[in-house]
C-alpha cells in the first residue's frame, strides 16, 4: 500500500470498493507523484488538482457504484473536457476550454473515474513524437533524452511513471500503440466503431479511433468497457459493450509472425528484441509460423485518406504549425481518382487479409520499427541505412495496420541492451478485439515485462 500510484485501477477500484483506502487516498498519491516526476517529464500539461480533490472527496461520501469509482484518469489534450483547458497542442488553441465534455470522457466520468487532468501531444496529434509551442516536449521516462513517442506521448509516460492508471489515446497511424512500445505500457487500437466519436466534419472517417491505455492488459479491458459501446450519432457504432473473452490462454490458437510486415526496415535492436516473441507464444502452447506478407497497398491507400482528411478537418485554419499544414497540403492535391484508387486498395487488402485470418488466430509484428529515438530529433530520418522521405514513413509498421480495419495491441515485449522498451503488436480479426486482449494479456503475463519501472 506504499505505492498506490503504481497499483494496477483494477486493483485501484477493488480497494475503494471495499473502503480499503479512500478515493482521496488514492488521488493524493497520484498527486504527490505528479509533483515529484512531471517537472522532468512533461507528460500532464494542464493539471485539474484542486477539482479533483472534489470530485475524490464526493466519491467517497457515496456508496461506490461504477467500474471506475474513485480511480484517477488523464485525458489526451486532443479530447474535449468541459471546463478544462483543452489546446489540441496548438496555439491556435491555447487558451480554449470547452463547454461539453466528449462521449469517452462523459463515459469515465459516469463509470466514477476522476479526471486529474490533460496529456501532452503534439499538434492536433500529428506525428509521432510529442512535441508542440504549446507545453514543449515530452520526454521518456526510461531515458530522458529519448522520445516519448506520439501522438499519446503524454498519456503514456504518465502511465509509465504512476501518475494516473489509465489514460485514453488516439490512434490514426499509430499514435497510441507507438508511445506505448516506447513508454513499456500497454495500448489498445480498438475496431473502428466500438469507441464513437460523433463528428460534424467527419463522421465516417474510419482510420483514427480512441482507445484505452494503461500499464496492465486487464485495465485495458476494464477501460475498454467503461468507453465501448452504441451513440447513435456515430454512423458505425456497435451496438454491444465489449465485454473480454473468459480467460483461456492461448494453447491451439494459430499465431502468425511477421519480422518486418513485408520487407520494412527495422533497426537490429528493435528486431532483436521482438524476435522473442514467437518463442514466447510457442512455450504457451500456440503454433506459430513465420509468415510473408504483403500489405505494400496499404501505402497509398492511409496516405490518401490521411492527407483528404487533413484537409477536410484543418484547411480552414490559418497558422498551422508545419507538419499539420504540410498534410492539409497535401490534402488539397487529393483528387477523386485519389480516392478511387485508394478505396479499391483498401477493399482489396481488406479481403486479402480476410482470408489470412481464416488461417490465423492473430498477427504479431513490431509495432515501431525503431526503438525511442533522441528527443531533439523531430523524426527518424533514416533505419538500417533506408532514407525515410518524410516524418511519416518511420512508422509504416503502425500505419499500415491502420488500414486493416482490425483491433491492434501493444504489449511490452523487452529492453534494447541500452534499457529502451520495445513493444511487440498483436492484430486480429475485425471485431474480434476480446482475442487480442486474450492473447495479450497471455503474452504480458508469461513475459511481465511491464512491471519493470523507470528509474524515476
Amino acid at each position: 500500500m506504499s505505492e498506490l500510484h503504481y497499483l494496477s485501477a483494477t486493483e485501484l477500484a477493488r480497494l475503494i470498493r471495499t473502503r480499503r483506502v479512500s478515493s482521496v487516498e488514492v488521488l493524493q498519491a497520484h498527486l504527490d507523484r505528479i509533483e515529484q516526476v512531471n517537472p522532468r517529464v512533461n507528460a500532464i500539461v494542464t493539471l485539474v488538482a484542486e477539482r479533483a480533490l472534489e470530485a475524490a472527496k464526493a466519491a467517497d461520501a457515496v456508496e461506490p457504484a461504477g467500474a471506475l469509482h474513485g480511480v484517477p484518469v488523464a485525458h489526451k489534450d486532443l479530447v474535449d473536457t468541459a471546463g478544462i483547458r483543452t489546446t489540441y497542442g496548438s496555439p491556435l488553441f491555447a487558451e480554449n476550454v470547452p463547454d461539453e465534455d466528449e462521449v469517452i470522457v462523459r463515459r469515465l466520468r459516469g463509470a466514477g473515474a476522476i479526471t486529474v487532468g490533460k496529456t501532452n501531444t503534439p499538434e492536433f496529434g500529428t506525428g509521432s513524437h510529442t512535441v508542440n509551442e504549446v507545453f514543449g516536449a515530452t520526454r521518456n521516462p526510461y531515458d530522458l533524452s529519448r522520445s516519448a513517442g506520439g501522438s499519446s506521448g503524454g498519456a503514456a509516460a504518465a502511465l509509465a511513471c504512476g501518475m494516473v492508471p489509465l489514460a485514453d489515446g488516439s490512434d490514426m497511424g499509430g499514435s497510441l500503440r507507438n508511445p506505448a512500445s516506447f513508454c513499456n505500457v500497454v495500448g489498445l487500437r480498438p475496431t473502428p466503431g466500438w469507441v464513437p466519436s460523433p463528428s460534424e466534419v467527419n463522421a465516417w472517417y474510419t482510420l483514427s479511433v480512441q482507445g484505452p491505455m494503461a500499464r496492465t492488459v486487464d485495465d485495458l479491458a476494464l477501460m475498454f468497457g467503461v468507453i465501448s459501446g452504441f451513440d447513435r450519432r456515430s454512423p458505425f457504432s456497435i451496438k454491444e459493450v465489449f465485454t473480454p473473452e473468459p480467460e483461456q490462454g492461448v494453447a491451439g490458437l494459430r499465431v502468425a509472425w511477421s519480422p518486418d510486415l513485408g520487407g520494412l526496415p527495422v533497426d537490429p535492436r528493435t528486431a532483436a528484441v521482438t524476435a522473442t516473441a514467437p518463442r514466447v507464444f510457442e512455450r504457451l502452447g500456440a503454433r506459430v509460423e513465420q509468415v510473408e506478407l504483403d500489405l505494400s497497398e496499404a501505402e497509398d491507400a492511409f496516405r490518401t485518406y490521411r492527407a483528404w482528411n487533413y484537409a477536410l478537418t484543418f484547411g480552414d485554419l490559418a497558422g498551422l504549425g508545419p507538419n499539420t499544414a504540410w498534410n492539409v497540403e497535401r490534402g488539397r492535391e487529393v483528387t477523386g481518382a485519389d480516392l478511387a484508387r485508394a478505396e479499391q486498395a483498401r477493399s482489396r487488402l481488406y479481403q486479402r487479409m480476410a482470408a489470412f485470418f481464416d488461417t490465423y488466430d492473430v498477427l504479431i509484428a513490431p509495432v515501431s520499427q525503431v526503438p525511442p529515438f533522441p528527443i531533439e530529433q523531430p523524426h527518424v530520418t533514416e533505419i538500417n541505412g533506408q532514407p525515410m522521405p518524410d516524418y511519416l514513413a518511420w512508422m509504416r509498421s503502425a500505419y499500415w495496420i491502420s488500414v486493416l480495419h482490425a483491433p491492434a495491441a501493444s504489449v511490452p515485449a523487452g529492453f534494447t541492451e541500452d534499457g529502451l522498451p520495445v513493444g511487440v503488436q498483436i492484430v486480429g480479426r475485425p471485431f474480434e478485439d476480446a482475442r487480442v486482449l486474450r492473447v495479450a494479456r497471455a503474452f504480458e503475463q508469461a513475459t511481465r515485462y511491464g512491471e519493470r519501472r523507470p528509474p524515476l
